[in-house]
């Protein structure tokens, strides 16, 4: 169902590969430590259902650069246990964004930590950057220094989201509180348009609202015509520079 796996590799390069039209995953990386992914190109239409690009589980030290993704779900998703994961130079859509997570959905679910994301741009995708976990979570989870940095957004429909609420095809309990703990996160000049008036969502857990979150130098021009731009916050208090008042929390109770 996958086109490439790539299960517990160690020290190794994967260069210059074309994925087109996987029927799940173009991408899995699984259990795998210090792997540079370069110049790849993923293909699949926008309509294809759980088609991620690229997919990174339990994973250490992996390194995406130079790589074009134009899919029908996550360009590149990072699942739970990742650790020092850095992508750079990414053009994604059409797609569903990058992600992390989604988190606390099982039981046996590991840490992640150190993040990187860095010159990307996302075209007529329908999220943007996204920190995804599931409500009713089975155990605590952690997910910590996670970094977005220099991105460009050209009709995006929303570009920058922690949703703590994460609960597609109503398959969880969405009364009870996500039990992911999110800290240490930034969002650094990332600018652009957005297809929906929303285009700041940080939607965290109560009782264990997010800590340490940063918006920097953000900045957007929403290109639809159902009200004017803005942000909603819920349970965290962000650190806020060189952002217009529409975008810096602007409703929604901001309170942790």
């Amino acid at each position: 169902m996958q086109n490439l796996r790539f299960h517990f590799l160690t020290n190794s390069k994967i260069l210059d590969v074309t994925s087109k039209d996987s029927k799940n995953f173009h991408v899995n990386l699984l259990k795998c430590e210090k792997v540079e992914i370069k110049g790849f190109t993923v293909s699949a239409p926008k309509e294809s259902m759980n088609t991620d690009g690229i997919h990174i589980g339990r994973s250490t030290g992996i390194s995406i650069t130079d790589t074009t993704i134009g899919t029908g779900d996550d360009c590149i998703s990072i699942g739970d246990g990742n650790k020092d994961i850095t992508v750079t130079n990414v053009t994604c859509g059409p797609g569903h964004g990058i992600a992390i997570g989604s988190l606390g959905r099982y039981p046996e679910e590991e840490p992640v930590s150190g993040i990187n994301i860095k010159n990307c741009t996302l075209t007529d995708t329908t999220n943007g950057v996204r920190i995804k976990t599931w409500p009713a979570s089975p155990k605590d989870g952690i997910a910590s220094d996670i970094h977005f940095e220099d991105i460009t957004m050209v009709n995006v429909g929303n570009p920058i989201l922690i949703d703590q609420e994460y609960c597609p095809w109503n398959e969880c309990k969405k009364g009870v509180p996500s039990k992911v703990k999110i800290s240490n996160v930034s969002f650094k000049n990332i600018k652009g348009t957005c297809t929906d008036p929303v285009a700041v969502k940080l939607v965290c857990t109560q009782g264990m609202p997010c800590e340490n979150v940063e918006l920097s130098d953000i900045d957007f021009k929403y290109t639809g015509n159902k009200g004017p731009i803005t942000s909603v916050c819920s349970n965290v208090k962000p650190t806020i520079n060189r952002v217009p008042q529409p975008l810096a929390c602007a409703t929604g109770a901001a309170a942790a």
